[in-house]
């Protein structure tokens, strides 16, 4: 099994991430060979949940943007991102608790 920091690489801040708070949907960058298992994982390990917390998974792989700098062309780094739900009796992560 992957290390957890290894897996989860930092959490995504956006409007729309931080609607998904409320109903527990949680939205991270993540590696780019991880699998829904591995993530599902790997947040149970460092947000200290209980096993079976995690209860769905969606992963997106998000292209790099284009991008201009003067005569040059070129694309941004590409990325994968994680939607973690979690359970209604779960409890919420700590690590967000002051963004909202």
């Amino acid at each position: 099994m992957k290390v957890a920091q290894n897996v989860i690489l930092a959490p995504v801040i956006t409007e729309k991430s931080m609607a998904g708070i409320a109903k527990k949907k949680y939205t991270f960058k993540v590696a780019k060979d991880a699998t829904k298992i591995d993530i599902a994982k790997a947040t149970e390990e460092a947000f200290n949940l209980k096993s079976g917390d995690v209860i769905k998974v969606n992963t997106i792989s998000v292209r790099g943007q284009k991008r201009r700098v003067g005569k040059y062309e070129g694309y941004t780094a590409s990325w994968k991102k994680a939607i973690v739900t979690l359970s209604e009796k779960a409890k919420p992560l700590e690590f967000f608790e002051g963004l909202m």
